[in-house]
């Protein structure tokens, strides 16, 4: 879903709010909170490619009350396709 260089973007951003430490887990647990935006599916059907769904929803709702998800959804706002389709 994110290519590496976008991840790496986000990932900077979601460390310098100096709230989240860097562990490799972050990324695939992003990955579940936007797939489960998506598809809109109940937290209990996220694919266990994502890790354990409580541990996706525990970080849903830690970054949620820190703001981090804030910045990480601003930033991926400005990256989007709408212009490519003229819409």
């Amino acid at each position: 879903m994110l290519t590496d260089e976008l991840w790496t973007k986000l990932s900077s951003l979601m460390f310098d709010t100096g709230r989240v430490y860097d562990k490799p887990v972050h990324r695939m647990t992003f990955e579940g909170i936007l797939y489960r935006m998506r598809r809109g599916c109940p937290w209990r059907d996220l694919p266990p490619d994502f890790g354990d769904w409580s541990a996706v929803f525990r970080h849903f709702n830690l970054w949620s009350k820190k703001g981090v998800l804030t910045v990480l959804f601003n930033e991926l706002s400005k990256d989007t396709d709408a212009g490519i389709n003229g819409c």
